[in-house]
């Protein structure tokens, strides 16, 4: 395994935690499983607690300072609502896709719903509609349709779908399950490149596309394609300033990397992070803190 050289953000076995690059754990604190985190410009931490919470923690006295609870308010009283994605948005609103609710609403600092947006969902399901959601530059929301297997691009302003993509199986057959032995096409993350392309994370298809607009696929990697590494659930993607792609490899068992990073241009691995031992088969997000405001993620 190559040396690990940046600092990472990560939660696991109910810890989250930041591990510098030496590998020691220089920040934790207990807290379950999230689907989705950020590191915001005032050093704070935006990621979820438990299934419709989106919390602000200050890493400093490790308190919740901010909240908004999808479970409770918004009209969501009574419906089973889980929340896998959100952002904080240049005008200091926060995104929010509500799977359950099949929308993306924006909040104020008060917990305002300053705009919302109706997905569309051909498989609706609270724990399966929609995985990670990024806002792109030109003003629409990428997000991820686990459940249709679907990414679909929404205009911010109207709600429109302006781009819709299918991720190919490949010819292969559907397999049930999180782990290597699955296959399928139920996608966790896409991305806008600078070149117009979207990069996708396609979850259990063990591996990562980038495709154009005309929906052809340009660039891939699949699950078997890097020497002595195999991929599962193809999780995260962080594209860093120097154009490497940082991948999150989720339920891929022990002796396999949690992330990998890799130059796209000749795909080699240039640095691996393998925490097994200490945060479990299941982590399903993080970031690279020295990357933080300087990476595409």
């Amino acid at each position: 395994m190559v040396r690990a050289d940046h600092d990472v953000l990560l939660q696991g076995n109910d810890r989250l935690a930041i591990v510098d690059a030496d590998g020691s754990i220089t920040w934790e604190m207990k807290w379950g499983g999230i689907h989705d985190i950020h590191l915001l410009e005032n050093g704070h931490i935006l990621t979820r607690e438990g299934r419709a919470k989106v919390v602000e923690i200050n890493p400093d006295s490790k308190q919740v300072v901010w909240s908004y609870d999808s479970g409770k308010a918004g009209g969501n009283e009574g419906t089973r609502i889980e929340v896998h994605a959100f952002e904080r948005l240049e005008n200091g609103n926060t995104m929010i896709a509500e799977s359950g609710a099949a929308r993306i609403i924006e909040v104020d600092a008060d917990g305002k719903i300053q705009k919302q947006i109706p997905l569309t969902i051909q498989h609706r399901d609270a724990h399966t509609d929609t995985r990670l959601v990024r806002s792109t530059a030109a003003g629409t929301y990428l997000a991820t349709h686990e459940s249709d297997g679907k990414v679909r691009e929404y205009d911010r302003e109207t709600g429109d779908v302006v781009w819709e993509y299918e991720v190919p199986l490949f010819g292969r057959q559907p397999a049930g399950g999180h782990g290597p032995e699955a296959y399928g096409n139920r996608l966790f993350s896409a991305l806008r490149l600078p070149n117009g392309n979207t990069l996708i994370g396609t979850g259990n298809g063990h591996g990562v596309i980038e495709v154009t607009p005309a929906k052809e696929v340009v660039w891939q990697i699949q699950q078997n394609d890097l020497p002595n590494i195999r991929f599962a659930w193809v999780t995260t993607l962080e594209v860093l300033p120097n154009g490497n792609y940082v991948i999150g490899n989720c339920h891929a068992g022990p002796g396999q990397p949690l992330l990998v990073e890799l130059n796209p241009k000749n795909k080699q691995v240039v640095w691996t992070f393998d925490r097994f031992d200490d945060f479990g088969n299941s982590v399903s997000n993080s970031l690279l803190v020295d990357m933080a405001g300087k990476s595409l993620r």
